[in-house]
This record gives C-alpha cells, structure tokens and sequence, in this order.
C-alpha cells in the first residue's frame, strides 16, 4: 500500500532513521523540523498520515496536533506522536489533543509500520465516505458537515470479551463509570454470538486469552456482515508486538497495553467511538441521497447523474493526493442476442448479475454506476495503468468463466464483456475526456474481437497484468 508520510521532528538524525525505514518500504515521506513547518505541509503535502515528535523546542508535539485537528484541512489526517515519553499521563494527553496513537523511541519497525498500514486503510476508506457525502451534497441533500471530534462519545455499547477477571472487572468498572452498556463474555464463540446479535458501538478484545487465540476474534468480526464495520480495541502485552501487528492486519482499529490504565483506556475507547458515529453519519447521509434516484432502479448501481458529480470530485482530488485516477469502462458483449434468444428478463438478470460481480470484485472505495444500457462505468482512486489493467482483466474473467442462471432457462447462459480502461493524473482533466479515452478504449477492445480489455496509451493488457489477474482470481 502506498501513502505519503510527513515525519515531524527537530532532531535531523531522527528524521533521516524514520525516512530511511519508511523509504524501503516503499512510502513517500515529507518532512518537518518544527511545529509550524509542519501545520504548513500538512495543507500543502496533503499527507496520509504523521508522524510527530513531542518533545520540539518552542511550539511541541501536542500544540500541533492539537491545530491540526482544529483546522478542517487537516483534521482527517491520521496522527502517531512519537516521543522518548513513556509516561501514560502523556500518552492521554496527546490522545486528548486527537492523536491515534503513540510510537516510543526507539521507534520498533513491526509496530511502526503495523500501525502507519492500519491507520492508511482507515484514512482512505473515510476519505472516500466524505467523497461521496460531498457529492451526495452537491446533488442536494445533508447534514451540517462536522469533523470526527465533534461527535458524542457518550452512552455507548460495548462488547468486552476477557477471561482474565481482574482485568475484565477494571474494564467493567471503568467504562460503566462513564454511563456505557457495557457486555462481558470470556470466550470467542460467546462474544461473536453477542455481536451478532447486537449492534455494539466498540468491541474490546482480549489478545491473552488462557485458552483461546485472541486473534481468531479479530477474524471473526471482520468476516461477518454484521460486525464488518463495528471498531475493534485490542488488549495485548507490550512484549509481543509481533501479535499486536497481525491483529491490526486483520483489521484492528487500535490497541491497548497491559497493565490496563484508565486514563487511557477511556481516551481510547472515547477515539473509537467518535470515529464509529461519524462513519455512520456519513453512511447515513450517503444512504439518504441514494433514496433521491442516485441510482439505477434495476442494479442497484449509481446512475449517469451521480457518476458526473463523483468523477468530477474524485478527479478534482488528484491536485491534492498526487495520486491518478483511473475509468474501466465495460459493455456487455451482443447483449441484444441474450435478449432476443432468453427474453428480456433474462437478460435484466443478466445484467442484474454483471453489476453484482463487478462490485464485489472492487475495492470498497471504488465506485460503479450504470452509464446506459449494458454498460457500466467503474471509477478507481489511487489506480495506475497497470493496477486498472489488472483489475479490468480479473472483472472479465469473473463473468466470462461463470456462466449466468436464469429464472425459467434450463441452461445456463454464457456471457462476456468487453473493457475499455483509461486513467488520468492531471487534476484538471475533464471528467468527460477521461470517460471518452475509456471509451476509446472499449472500442479498441471490441474491434480485437471483444471479450478482452484495451488500455488506453498501453493496448490490450499486458503479460504481467494477465498474470496478477489470474492469481487474483486463481486461475
């Protein structure tokens, strides 16, 4: 995953370290020697995330953070303080001023690049939450915007699974003290149960269970619909980052150290919370502007209207990422002969079916609408030529090697679809010129015989991209 890191701090030898590490894995990295230089790039640099020193001579550490969370340009914009403090009075401090998290000097490599992952993934998928909500916006219909920090953290409901009881009754007492439902379970099978059944504003989870591996819970939530996107708080020891690491892979959104202190388990618990409302207002807005025919009555997917304000936006983006990106354009192929030989409710099940293989196969941050008739346009952010191309290829294989079940035909029909990929890095494109190179694209795809995709300036995929694309789809 790439991501554009700023690494604050005055000391420069720190610096060079921390850019050296994140240079060979493959980050870009800005940086900062003091408070204000860093407030500057912030706006400027349009970082994924930061990296901030404490202790900084005239304004430190926690005056920073603090501006960067009241300033609404900046205040999306993960934040890992790093400092040589190991006091936990100055770990709550700086959660309080709206840090994520904190990184103590010597700065571990699994725990730092554990936790600059983790909290990328979350920042990209809120940026598209908030892309959409300002499109939804555009087209008419929401709340007053307000940041993350301003949501209630108060009355929560909590799911806590721990089999140690001192533990599990200091947790209990500390977040009953602050008005939450709290639920304790010292199993996994019992918690996963509770879950399932309730909508849990934060799940605090146990990574030294006696007799159960505390990352199963991690995987678990993450792989049912219900609890996807329900926040996870691990508990682990300080001496096994290695697993704290593999928990946020699994989808983790923090951690806390044993011995439990209060302080900080409220704080963190109070980020998680916050975090969890302001996603599902900005889910709720973005669902509300679906029920005004943002999309299209028979997929599901978004219509032409809703495509036109997303692109625009999403390409309006790129002057601040630095990132393309990228148009699939896809046709099913001689649609008319499905129709003509099946019916034409087949061939609405039909396309029915493409658009729901298309999307399961993308990101959750792509978006795809119906651009008219069969065809069906697929906008990715962060999207080079090559990853497109892949993506584009595992799309035709999904549907061409799949044949479609139709209500009332005893065969099964045998669709293909063609595809026509194009991206752009300049933020100044017109929306309709990205979408006219993907289109000449697809013509470029069907005159090589359809069934295939044609990459706008490159041709019909590559080698190397058919061969991502078969391992992605095993086959």
């Amino acid at each position: 995953m790439s991501a554009r890191v700023l690494v604050v701090d005055d000391v420069l030898p720190n610096v060079k370290l921390l850019e050296a590490k994140l240079a060979r894995e493959y980050f870009e990295v800005l940086t900062a020697s003091n408070g204000p230089e860093a407030l500057a790039m912030a706006e400027t640099g349009a970082p994924d995330i930061i990296l901030l020193d404490i202790m900084m001579p005239g304004m430190d550490g926690f005056e920073v953070c603090r501006l960067l969370k009241a300033n609404p340009a900046t205040v999306h914009i993960p934040v890992v303080m790093v400092t040589a403090l190991s006091d936990t009075a100055d770990r709550v401090r700086g959660l309080e001023a709206g840090a994520d998290d904190f990184l103590t000097k010597p700065v571990s490599d699994v725990a730092l690049f554990a936790r600059v992952r983790s909290l990328v993934r979350l920042k990209m998928t809120m940026d598209e939450w908030r892309v959409r909500e300002h499109t939804s916006d555009e087209l008419g219909v929401l709340d007053q915007d307000r940041s993350e920090l301003a949501e209630s953290a108060g009355d929560a409901e909590i799911l806590v699974v721990e089999d140690n009881s001192v533990d599990g009754n200091k947790i209990l007492e500390t977040l009953t003290s602050e008005g939450h439902e709290v639920e304790m379970t010292a199993t996994i099978a019992d918690g996963l149960r509770a879950a399932l059944q309730t909508d849990f504003d934060l799940i605090v989870g146990s990574l030294t269970l006696m007799q159960e591996d505390g990352l199963r819970l991690c995987s678990s939530v993450r792989s049912h619909e219900r609890t996807r996107q329900c926040p996870i708080l691990l508990l682990g020891d300080d001496h096994d980052l290695q697993t704290v690491a593999k928990g946020l892979e699994l989808g983790a959104n923090d951690y806390l150290v044993k011995p439990i202190d209060r302080n900080e388990l409220l704080a963190r618990v109070r980020t998680q919370i916050r975090r969890r409302r302001y996603q599902e207002r900005l889910r709720a807005n973005y669902e509300r502007s679906l029920e005004m025919a943002l999309t299209d009555d028979l997929t599901g997917l978004f219509n032409r209207r809703y495509l036109s304000a997303h692109l625009a936006r999403a390409i309006r983006r790129i002057g601040e990422s630095q990132k393309p990106v990228a148009a699939v354009m896809l046709d099913i192929d001689h649609f008319k002969q499905v129709n003509d030989r099946y019916g034409h409710q087949a061939g609405d099940e039909v396309l029915k079916e493409v658009a729901d293989r298309v999307t399961r196969n993308l990101r959750t941050f792509d978006t795809v609408a119906r651009y008219g008739g069969e065809e069906m346009v697929v906008i990715m952010p962060d999207s080079s030529a090559h990853s497109a191309g892949v993506v584009a290829e595992r799309l035709r294989r999904k549907i061409a090697y799949n044949p479609f079940i139709a209500s009332g035909q005893a065969d099964p029909i045998t669709v293909t679809v063609s595809l026509g990929v194009a991206v752009t890095d300049d933020p100044d494109c017109p929306p309709k010129d990205l979408i006219k190179r993907a289109d000449e694209a697809l013509y470029q795809a069907k005159g090589l015989g359809r069934d295939c995709v044609f990459v706008y300036g490159v041709g019909p995929t590559t080698d190397d991209m058919r061969e991502d694309a078969s391992a992605a789809v095993g086959g």
